[in-house]
Parts: structure tokens; sequence; C-alpha cells
């Protein structure tokens, strides 16, 4: 892991930076929205069998994580290097980005922990759907392959017996997945470990993207409108039978979210790298950065906003509470979620001006 002050690649994806760039902003706009019950639905978690925006920031990170793996394995290829030194790099990095999601998970806590969190998740897709992809490059293989893992994943929660519940039995409280991880996960700190099958999915079909982008043919934007378009008519066919689900990362979710995810890259890619707007650099600067832009803001509100005191509140309460004065619970809150996305923006750009980025 690294500080590096770099020149982006000439030869870097607009449309990839502007997705990942989004999403960073939404994730941004859901941790830290400020007006309480105001809070409008799609910057909340759904119930489960529902999906809102707020439930596709985190699966369309992953998804632009998979899309970064074939730009990563062409320039091992491009100098020549052995396998190994590829599955070398991935191992360091998904242990790297373990290391960092543990740091993350204590420092919340306030305590050591081991447990499964979002970075931690995001290093064992990243593994698995990294050697998946040598095995299998090109995107159809790669489609297939997350297809394959979905459908092992439907079939194991449709088929395998609960003990006490029997086979078959989705609900909230009563599944497969949540039985193995109360039963065998849980009690090693690894709750959560199969969402690794679902996601490393994702993540292939993100990787599948990219290598239809990077072929350069005619048909690249009908290829990404169609793909997304189908992803996303199976993902609420498939939901039929099996409800969306955050938590568990079902099949049906996976799908809508690489299908949206797909339909936003077209778009993205279509304006920024075809027709060559200008506009993308809200977005690519957030995106060039996303390590850092998604730590960074955590750790000052867990380690400074709220621990330091300004009177008897802490900076967080104080910040927050003088808005809310002035403007009202709404008016005060939105200043307050805003203010601090901005804040992070203008950081992330005066990074990028200096070229330093965070990098594993």
């Amino acid at each position: 892991m690294a500080l590096q002050h770099q020149s982006p690649a000439p030869t870097r994806l607009l449309a990839l930076d502007a997705l990942r760039g989004l999403t960073v902003l939404l994730m941004l706009l859901v941790n830290n929205a400020a007006i309480g019950e105001a809070t409008p639905e799609q910057l909340m978690h759904a119930p489960f069998g529902g999906v809102s925006l707020a439930d596709l920031v985190f699966p369309w990170f992953l998804f632009c994580m998979g899309a970064s793996i074939p730009y990563s394995a062409s320039s091992f290829a491009r100098l020549g290097l052995p396998a190994w030194r590829f599955y070398a790099r991935v191992f360091n990095r998904s242990a790297l980005l373990f290391a960092l999601g543990l740091f993350l998970t204590s420092s919340l806590a306030h305590t050591p922990v081991w447990a499964l969190d979002v970075l931690q998740l995001i290093a064992l897709a990243y593994l698995l759907a990294a050697i998946l992809y040598r095995l299998a490059p090109p995107a159809g293989a790669l489609l297939l392959l997350g297809g394959a893992l979905l459908l092992g994943y439907w079939a194991a929660i449709r088929f395998v017996p609960v003990p006490g519940v029997g086979p078959g039995i989705f609900e909230e409280d009563r599944n497969l997945l949540l039985y193995l991880n109360h039963t065998y996960l849980e009690p090693l700190g690894l709750r959560g470990l199969l969402s690794v099958i679902p996601t490393a999915a994702l993540a292939l079909f993100g990787a599948a993207v990219s290598q239809i982008l990077r072929s350069g043919g005619k048909r690249v934007l009908l290829e990404l409108l169609g793909l997304g378009g189908l992803e996303v008519a199976l993902g609420y066919t498939w939901s039929l039978d099996l409800p969306f689900s955050k938590a568990y990362w079902t099949p049906p979710y996976i799908l809508l979210s690489a299908g949206l995810a797909t339909l936003l890259l077209w778009g993205f890619y279509l304006l920024f790298d075809r027709k060559g707007w200008r506009v993308a650099w809200p977005l690519t600067i957030p995106g060039s950065n996303a390590l850092l832009a998604y730590l960074a803001p955590i750790l000052v509100k867990v380690w400074i906003l709220q621990e330091w005191q300004l009177g008897p509140k802490t900076l967080q309460q104080a910040w927050l509470g003088w808005l809310v004065e002035r403007w009202g619970t709404v008016g005060g809150g939105w200043l307050y979620t805003l203010g601090y996305i901005l804040a992070w923006w203008l950081v992330l750009a005066w990074l990028y001006r200096r070229r330093i980025f965070l990098r594993v």
C-alpha cells in the first residue's frame, strides 16, 4: 500500500472512473445523511425483498473493482511477466485490502475486531474473481462463470435442507445462509463468508464488461446496452423465485446491480469516451482515488469529529447543531451532509492535481 505520485494513464477509461466516482459520492451521501426521519427512502436500505439506491452503492463498488481486473492483467501481459507474478500481486493486494478492512472495522468499534466487513469482503471477492479471470478471460466465458456461481449459490439455498426448517425456505430470519452463519461462521469471526461467491460473480460481470469495452469493436455500445438490459430483466424475473436481498447477496440482487451498473457505464462511455464531453471531471476526481475516498472520511469522522470536544459537545454535534439552529432540521441536516461531501471532494481534487493516489 502506498500514496503514489503519478500521472493518470493516457488510456484510462473515463467511464469507469466516472462510475467509480459516482459510487464514492453516493457512499458519502448515504453514510453521512443527517436529516433523520426526513431522509428519502432511496437513501435508506430497503427492507427484505426490496432494493433502494443505497443498496446499490456497495455492489457498484464491487462491479468497478472487477472491471479493473482486465486492465491490471493486461499490464502484466504487456511486460511479459510470468503468471505467478500476477497471482502474487493478486494475493498481496487482497491481503492489504483485508488488513485495511480489519483496521477500519476495529477503528469503528474502538477495539481490535476480527470480522468480515466491506473491505474484507471486497478483498476476498477480488481474490476469487481475479483467479477465475485468469482461467477464462474472454467476456463470454466470464459471464458464464459468474452465472455458474450464482446458479450454484441459488441451488444451495433452494435445495439444501436447514435443520429444523427443511429445504427451500428463504425468509429473512429462516434460511440456509443464516443457519450456516450462526452455527459455523460467526463463532470464527467469518459471518458472511459465503457472500464471497455471489460478490465474486458480480466482479466477474464487471470484468466481462471491461473486456467488451477493451475490444473496441463497432458493436460495443449495442453489446453493453443489451447486456445491461438483459441482466436487469433476469434480475427482476429471478426475484419472483428468490427475493432481492443485500444482506444475503441473492442472485436477483446481483444481476440487478450488475445490469444497472452496466447501463450507467454504457451512458458514461458514450458521453465521456466516445463523444468527448468534458463534464466527467466532478466524478473522475473521486473515482481515481476511490480507496482513499472511502477510508479517509470514515476515519476523520470516527477519530476527530466524533471524538474531539468543543465544550460539552463533539465537533460533529456542535457543527450539526449550529446548522440546525439556523436552517432547521431538514435544511441544516442537508447543509451538514452536502458540506461534508464537498469538503472531501475538494481534498480529493487537491490530491488529484498533485497526482497523489492511494494504491494497494
